[in-house]
């Protein structure tokens, strides 16, 4: 059976189990996909935002040309939704752009999954942290400066 490919993210809602966390990996992408995020002064500007935005906690990222990955938590029992959280840091790192060409910066909507087990949480990891040498930009994944860890997210 073959099904049509998605076009919009479903953003479900988080499923709460007990006694485990939850953890989400997000992808956000650059409008109409420009490649301008893989720099410092972005990097920096994206940590600050995250930072500030404090109704969840990023762990670890990665920043692509035209995409970033990073995985969250919520930091309160009752979380502020998913979406105004990623609004939010879209926002301020928008009106704090280094460079004011770039804009419309982000693409309107997101992809977001709930990992279910922690042996997902370290496969995408590694996954994420190859994007670079998939992508040809190096060799090894650590010699890619557009990533790091802002929390641990334990499982």
């Amino acid at each position: 059976m073959n099904f049509p490919e998605r076009h919009t993210p479903s953003h479900t809602p988080l499923h709460e189990a007990f006694n485990q966390p939850v953890i989400i990996f997000l992808t956000v992408c650059t409008k109409n996909k420009k490649p301008f995020l893989a720099n410092e002064p972005v990097h920096k500007l994206l940590r600050e935002a995250w930072t500030i935005a404090d109704s969840w906690l990023v762990g670890r990222y990665v920043l692509m040309p035209d995409h970033l990955h990073l995985f969250c938590s919520p930091t309160m029992n009752i979380p502020v939704s998913l979406m105004r959280w990623v609004s939010f840091w879209k926002s301020h790192a928008s009106r704090h752009w280094p460079n004011p060409d770039h804009a419309p910066v982000w693409q309107t909507n997101y992809w977001d999954t709930q990992l279910r087990k922690e042996e997902s949480y370290s496969a995408k990891w590694q996954y994420t942290l190859e994007n670079p040498v998939r992508a040809g930009l190096v060799e090894q994944a650590s010699d890619w400066p557009h990533q790091g860890e802002l929390h641990l997210l334990n499982w």
